[in-house]
């Protein structure tokens, strides 16, 4: 099977999928799949340079790329890919679709506003949730131009700057806690990842994320009634958005054991540090037998015609 790895793109989180896309590449079973990299830097090269792969791997992050336009593509052209559909792609790159759907299915999320100017803001309902609060791109990643803002007066900036980088920005509610990331893989949670930013950090931003030891991110037991609640939650918004294949779940835990859902991610990154085959490690999965099962498990998938 000729599997292309699709990576690059044209997104803010470039460089972390040529990382993912590096990585998959040098761990890919050779004895299985002729692998063919495939370096995206423009929208049209989707379509050119994914001729004659028999399977398109996507290590792609952000827009076009995990957003489902790559996906509806690809289905277009009947090649299978990895992952979710176009819809739930699409949906969960969303922010504020995604709570949406969460708070339709009864599913705890932190309360948020979304503004496509700094006209729409809200600032009553700023005050009612409390600051600080998180200002981020609604359909961004990897916390590219996310800012923790204690102040009224900063608001605006925060807005501003998001807008640079999407259409519409979300203003969230801080909730205090741990933050974790729960891997969910054919319907199934993996081992549970606390992420723990190192000391003087104030939340697990880009640099922390990305750099050698940017963060402490640990396999955690949970105690027993969070870890059935958390599952729950996990598996629950997996199939509320109609994930397909693999997605990680980020919750963010109070001191109190109260998890709420902060964002799905429906192409997680496969770079050496990241979270997933981590956790895949810890169920004795090996990085190459990870990108194995995505791969015949995909396969099995019915797209819609």
């Amino acid at each position: 099977m000729k599997v292309g790895v699709v990576m690059g793109g044209i997104s803010s989180e470039r460089e972390v999928s040529l990382k993912s896309g590096n990585s998959i590449v040098e761990h890919i079973d050779r004895s299985k799949y002729e692998v063919v990299p495939i370096v995206i830097d423009n929208k049209e090269d989707i379509i050119n340079k994914v001729k004659g792969i028999d399977f398109a791997l996507l290590a792609l992050h952000g827009k076009f790329g995990e957003d489902g336009t790559v996906q509806s593509v690809l289905q277009t052209l009947d090649i299978p890919y990895s992952g979710c559909g176009p819809i739930s792609s699409g949906v969960c790159m969303d922010k504020d679709l995604t709570k949406r759907i969460l708070v339709a299915n009864g599913i705890r999320t932190a309360r948020w506003i979304n503004v496509s100017s700094i006209e729409e803001i809200d600032y009553d309902a700023i005050e009612e949730m409390g600051y600080p609060v998180f200002v981020k791109p609604t359909n961004g990643g990897s916390s590219v131009a996310t800012f923790k803002i204690n102040r009224k007066e900063d608001i605006e900036n925060a807005v501003l700057e998001g807008l640079k980088w999407d259409t519409e920005v979300m203003i969230e509610e801080f909730i205090k806690g741990e933050e974790i990331t729960c891997p969910v893989f054919d319907k199934k949670m993996w081992p549970v990842i606390a992420i723990r930013p190192k000391a003087g950090a104030d939340f697990f931003d880009f640099t922390q994320k990305y750099s050698d030891n940017g963060a402490e991110e640990v396999i955690v037991e949970l105690e027993e009634n969070l870890h059935k609640e958390v599952e729950k939650m996990a598996i629950g918004t997996y199939r509320a958005l109609k994930c397909e294949v693999y997605a990680r779940v980020d919750m963010i835990v109070t001191a109190e054991g109260v998890p709420y859902i902060l964002e799905v991610n429906t192409l997680p990154g496969m770079t050496a540090a990241s979270l997933f085959p981590k956790s895949a490690k810890a169920v004795n999965v090996s990085y190459s037998g990870l990108i194995d099962m995505i791969i015949q498990t995909s396969l099995k998938v019915k797209r819609a015609i």
